[in-house]
C-alpha cells in the first residue's frame, strides 16, 4: 500500500500585516455578518469578494426553517458576482462571523464544504485562483486559492 501526503500552505497574519485592500474586505464582511437572518443557529456569517474590476459585493447567510433552503454567506456573494459580472472573475474573497454570543469569533471560520465546492467552480470559471482572506480577532488566515482546503476536489479535471 502506497501512501499519499498532503500539505496545505496557509499564512497565519495579524490584521494590521495585510494590505489596506485586504483590510477593507474583511471590513465589508465583518459589517455583512449584521445583515445575517440566523434565528436558528445564531451564528452570523458574512462575506465580500472583490471583482478583478475592483467592484465589491457582500453577502451574508440566509437561513430557512427548511434548513436545506437556507445559503452561505459565501454562496450569496459568489452567486451574485457570478450573475451579475459572469465574466469579471473575484480576485479575493474575505469571510468573517459572529458566534452565539453575537462577537466576532476569536478564530478564523472558514467555508463549508458546499462553499469550498462552489468556491472551486468560480476558480475554474475565471481559471486563476481567489485570495481568500480568514477573520478572527486573534489572527487571519490568508490563502492563496481554495485548493489547500480542498486537495482532492470534485471537479471537471
Amino acid at each position: 500500500m502506497q501512501e499519499l501526503e498532503l500539505k496545505s500552505i496557509i499564512q497565519v497574519c495579524q490584521p494590521e500585516e495585510l494590505t489596506a485592500e485586504e483590510q477593507h474586505l474583511i471590513q465589508l464582511a465583518i459589517e455583512a455578518t449584521g445583515r445575517s437572518y440566523a434565528p436558528y443557529s445564531k451564528f452570523c456569517v458574512g462575506a465580500a469578494v472583490r471583482l478583478d474590476n475592483g467592484i465589491e459585493i457582500t453577502g451574508s447567510n440566509q437561513e430557512n426553517a427548511a434548513y436545506p433552503s437556507g445559503l452561505c454567506a459565501e454562496r450569496t456573494a459568489l452567486f451574485y458576482a457570478g450573475a451579475q459580472y459572469p465574466d469579471i472573475p473575484v480576485r479575493m474573497l474575505a469571510i468573517a462571523a459572529r458566534g452565539t454570543d453575537g462577537e466576532l469569533t476569536d478564530e478564523p471560520t472558514g467555508p463549508c464544504g458546499a462553499c469550498r465546492q462552489v468556491i472551486i467552480e468560480s476558480e475554474t470559471r475565471a481559471g486563476n485562483p481567489i485570495r481568500i482572506l480568514l477573520f478572527g480577532r486573534k489572527y487571519v488566515y490568508v490563502i492563496d486559492g481554495i485548493r489547500p482546503l480542498m486537495p482532492l476536489s470534485f471537479s471537471e479535471f
